[in-house]
């Protein structure tokens, strides 16, 4: 239930902050500029926090259920929102596009069976900062040089980003939410759900809508989950290891492919944006 009300809420908010990064005034700078013209955006807030209200009842559904699992539920709304945006709002979403959203959800589906309940190990809190923390500085780092300016490189920061909020949160939901506050591991998380909603806007604004969130949740999907069963304890059911090896392999290839047509997609969003306008 918790992760149904999720995908539904990240949907909507996907849907929301790609209007209103579209219609947004393009002017040169980091994501953390950008999100601060759209905080005025009444519309960009609305699908801001639809994707706050998605995160917390993500955030509880990690206490006892796998990273892919939870991933794997949260990433369906990439679905849901090229559903709405076709049906509601005439988005154009090509072929090759919705062959490969294909692979990606058959890798999900695969990743989601596979699953079984479990309490994830705790991390220590000066390990997870380090191994966690350096990698979100080098990819703030690297945004600001100008070093990643594709959407689809945009959006492979913001899974890996996001990547972070999801082992973050997993190691910290089973625990008392009062004492959130004082654990560097959640502030940590808060910065690293920052890191991704900038670069994921400015992703938004530079490509296609689909293969944006698309490579942005095959990236966040991946590295959770490897880390999940590798660090964390994520338990898998007997005899599917294989399920998840194919499930995995499958978001790759559908993150590697998404990444390749997103090359073309500035045109196709520039014509998004006009219209929205």
């Amino acid at each position: 239930m918790e992760l149904a009300a999720s995908t539904a809420l990240y949907a909507m908010g996907i849907v929301a902050q790609t209007v209103a990064a579209r219609r947004a005034e393009q002017r040169p700078g980091v994501g953390l500029g950008l999100l601060a013209r759209l905080a005025t955006d009444r519309l960009y807030l609305i699908g801001f926090a639809g994707q706050v209200g998605g995160f917390l009842l993500a955030f509880f559904a990690r206490a006892s259920l796998p990273l892919y699992l939870v991933q794997a539920g949260c990433s369906s709304s990439v679905g849901l929102a090229t559903v709405f945006g076709v049906l509601v709002l005439g988005w154009r979403v090509r072929t090759v596009e919705v062959a490969m959203l294909g692979v990606m959800i058959s890798g999900l589906v695969l990743l989601a069976a596979a699953s079984t309940p479990s309490v994830a190990r705790d991390v220590p809190t000066g390990q997870g900062l380090v191994l966690l923390g350096v990698p979100l500085l080098v990819a703030v780092l690297a945004v600001r040089a100008r070093l990643v300016i594709t959407s689809v490189s945009l959006a492979v920061l913001a899974g890996m980003a996001f990547a972070v909020v999801a082992i973050t949160s997993r190691t910290l939901a089973d625990g008392p939410l009062l004492e959130l506050p004082f654990d560097p591991l959640a502030w940590l998380m808060v910065a690293a759900a920052l890191v991704g909603q900038a670069c994921f806007a400015v992703s938004l604004q530079r490509g296609s809508a689909t293969s944006t969130a698309a490579s942005m949740d095959a990236t966040t999907v991946t590295l959770s989950s490897v880390i999940g069963i590798a660090a964390l304890g994520d338990q898998i059911a007997p005899g599917r290891e294989w399920w998840v090896v194919v499930g995995l392999g499958l978001v790759t290839l559908g993150l590697l492919a998404m990444g390749a047509v997103s090359r073309q997609a500035p045109a196709v969003a520039a014509a998004s944006a006009g219209e929205a306008g």
